[in-house]
């Protein structure tokens, strides 16, 4: 007799359910098991690789998407275990994960459904977890941010039962779509999911269900799984705001009378709008706080510059006018701030080589700026350096005492590079050959034997003394080989360190390091499928402010520069449609005789490429070179194609 059927719905995650499948496997050794895969019309492949790498697994292939809860319920028709399973694909379940839920499910007689302890890529436990029904004043709550407020309060922390300890087990009301594990006989009785919901809401509507049967839903923390989260649609979203209301109308128009469900829908626009406002000004605090202390401790720096410099250079107190408080410095100090901003000297983790280069690309600014200026205006060039140098000083301070008070400890990171360490026995050569290939940067320290003393180079311990070893080298990212280190161990280390550190998975005979380092991001791939810098909302709009401001320059000095460029006729022609968004300055190379089955992020069609860059390209093909471009995105890169092949700007794009 078969004792649990594995549903895994599946829409464009190819090298996650790859993951959870393998999981699945480790997690059967001693039951039988089918694994059910609906594909939902993917198109990266995921059918093919499912049908060559794992042939046992029945795969139900779609040739559209039916969407979350009809296509579980294909797979649900055809189950055949005395349980089911139903699982989202970017999950990694633990070994014990399935003995310990058909163990609980056949001692417990009321257990109608199950759900498990869930951490996120980061090692954080997801609240989601274990939920109550949302009741209309349930819904509010969540809503409006006031569950998140009071997480561990009985009357406003009821969504995700967050009073409820984590590491005990419980009768909850609602389980997470994500695992959720069944009597079969109860789940086809009940007629699995409801499909008048999309996305979100399915799990609600059949936790409930099974309560009305007369069972009872369980959380179960004797077991932990991983859940990657964020392939399908980021939480923090306005589309997941909206299909989440959606599917709660959905839900109140179903259980509620018709004027609770008029009142529910009003209180849910209310809650909406009142975390939307929320969220806007704590999202403006956040974002303008760091940048405007470093603006006005730049400004008091660079005047404390100024007034020594104005009595020691030039023996004047009153060399330089108010005017030039009041006005020419903080000009200065918002470009340095601007520029900083550009170049990401605020994003996380603070890298010291942004910082200098936020204060060079200011204070170049300043200086081209300063020699168009009225000779009343021109005070000093020495003050613009001082003043950058500065600049950077005050950015490095305050980054420093907020390590110091936050974190107990004052970092900045003086490179790119994330310093890496392999876990794992045979396959950690097998894992720093893919870091390699995929040409990501990072500093492999070395390696962790994952059970006892392996000899080879960079051997830096046992998996005993993993803590040990991660404190001392100070390590940024752990990779765990998934066939040399359990589940069960990946689990417990991530909830041991702590989510100061990126945690990724090399699955057994899989070509992709697999993570995720939030609990509302995509997962990030090490392979041909890596991290994209290029695919961030902050990259897209460096790079088309850069196509129109660089855009307008050339208009600005077309005189001059036109006689530079190769095809006079066609830079108008560019520069025009730049403007306009039709093209960018620097895009794809494009060449039809080179397939590619790379998903990279859409750009538009570009002037150059990163063919141009000439002898440093030679021996990569195109797709390649795309890869790299996208991967390693910087304003700095754009500005060096532009001006290293700036005679070209006038070039006919076919």
């Amino acid at each position: 007799m078969m004792d649990v059927s594995v549903i895994i719905v599946n829409y464009n995650v190819r090298y996650f359910i790859e993951q959870a499948i393998i999981s699945v496997y480790k997690a059967s050794k001693s039951l039988q098991v089918e694994i059910i895969v609906v594909d939902n019309d993917s198109n990266d492949h995921s059918v093919e690789m499912i049908q060559e790498k794992f042939p046992e697994v029945i795969l139900i292939a779609n040739k559209d998407n039916l969407g979350f809860g009809k296509a579980n319920n294909q797979g649900i028709a055809i189950a055949k275990g005395t349980h089911t399973l139903l699982l989202n694909p970017d999950t990694v379940l633990q070994e014990n994960t399935l003995v310990a839920c058909l163990a609980f499910m056949n001692k417990t007689i009321d257990a109608g459904a199950l759900g498990v302890r869930m951490i996120d890529g980061r090692g954080n436990f997801l609240p989601e977890s274990k939920r109550s029904i949302p009741s209309p004043f349930v819904a509010f709550t969540k809503m409006s941010g006031l569950a998140a407020l009071f997480p561990k309060s009985t009357t406003f922390g009821k969504y995700h039962l967050a009073y409820l300890d984590e590491h005990e087990n419980h009768e909850v009301e609602v389980l997470s779509g994500a695992f959720m594990f069944f009597q079969t006989s109860l789940l086809k009785e009940i007629g699995g999911f409801d499909e008048d919901y999309f996305m979100y809401g399915e799990d609600i509507e059949l936790s409930y269900q099974v309560i009305k049967k007369g069972f009872k839903n369980y959380y179960l923390a004797e077991t932990s799984i991983i859940h990657y989260k964020g392939e399908s649609t980021k939480k923090g979203s306005l589309n997941y705001v909206k299909v989440f209301y959606e599917a709660m109308l959905i839900f109140a128009n179903k259980h509620f009378t018709s004027q609770q469900a008029k009142l529910y829908g009003w209180g849910i626009q209310i809650a909406i709008y009142l975390r939307a406002l929320i969220s806007l000004v704590s999202n403006v605090i956040s974002k303008l706080a760091h940048p405007f202390i470093d603006g006005i401790l730049s400004f008091g720096l660079t005047s404390l510059i100024v007034n020594i410099w104005a009595v020691k250079i030039k023996e004047t107190a009153s060399y330089y006018p108010n005017e030039f408080f009041t006005f020419i410095i903080p000009i200065y100090v918002l470009i340095w701030i601007i520029t900083h901003l550009i170049i990401g000297s605020y994003e996380k983790p603070y890298k010291a080589n942004k910082i200098w280069k936020g204060a060079l690309l200011g204070t170049l600014v300043i200086a081209a700026i300063y020699g168009f200026l009225p000779e009343n205006l021109r005070f000093s060039r020495a003050i613009i350096l001082l003043g950058g140098v500065g600049s950077a000083f005050v950015l490095a301070a305050t980054r420093f005492l907020y390590h110091l008070v936050f974190h107990k400890k004052a970092t900045i990171e003086l490179n790119e590079k994330g310093r890496i360490i392999i876990v794992g026995n045979e396959e950690a050569n097998r894992a720093l050959s893919l870091l390699k290939d995929s040409e990501v940067e990072v500093d492999c320290i070395g390696f962790v034997s994952s059970n006892q003393a392996y000899e080879q180079n960079n051997y830096l311990g046992e998996f005993e003394n993993l803590a040990d070893i991660v404190s001392l080298y100070q390590i940024d990212e752990l990779i765990f080989c998934g066939k040399d280190v359990p589940s069960l161990k990946i689990i417990s280390s991530m909830a041991e360190l702590g989510n100061s550190l990126s945690y990724k998975i090399l699955p057994e005979e899989s070509v992709s390091i697999i993570g995720s380092n939030s609990k509302n991001s995509a997962g990030d791939l090490y392979a041909i499928d890596v991290n994209l810098k290029i695919a961030s909302t902050r990259s897209k709009w460096i790079k088309r402010n850069f196509d129109i401001l660089f855009a307008i320059i050339l208009l600005a000095f077309s005189p001059i520069l036109i006689w530079i460029t190769r095809n006079k006729g066609n830079f108008f022609r560019n520069v025009w449609k730049v403007l306009k968004g039709e093209l960018s300055w620097v895009g794809y190379y494009q060449n039809k005789n080179e397939d590619s089955e790379l998903k990279l992020p859409t750009l538009k069609k570009g002037v150059l490429s990163p063919m141009d860059y000439r002898k440093s390209t030679k021996g990569l093909t195109g797709n390649k070179l795309n890869l790299l471009y996208a991967k390693n995105y910087s304003l700095e890169n754009d500005i060096t194609l532009v001006l290293k092949n700036f005679k070209d700007l006038g070039k006919t794009l076919d």
